[in-house]
């Protein structure tokens, strides 16, 4: 028997997730905030501001995106949910 006929599993269960993975909506809006407020940081060259204005906007934008993605992610889940419920009444109602 060869190492190609043997099937292989890994059930360790160290599934990495990235960092943002439980945020949650409200989460989701922080990521937001705290980007803006990044971004107004390096916009006023505060202290600790990078000498690269540019790579410092890209941070920023960086978790302004990640933000709006899960907040995207969130209002469509809910509004499948709602569809799903809705239509399972009108189904009940014609039953």
């Amino acid at each position: 028997m060869t190492d190609k006929d043997v099937e292989r599993t890994d059930e360790r269960g160290d599934h990495l997730e990235p960092w943002w993975a439980g945020l949650g909506t409200w989460g989701a809006v922080a990521l937001i905030a705290t980007g803006g407020l990044v971004a107004a940081w390096f916009f006023f060259r505060l202290p600790g501001a990078p000498e690269e204005w540019a790579a410092g906007y890209h941070q920023a934008a960086r978790v302004v995106a990640i933000g709006l993605v899960i907040v995207g992610s969130a209002l469509l889940s809910r509004r499948r949910t709602r569809a799903t419920a809705a239509e399972e009444t009108t189904e009940a109602e014609r039953a």
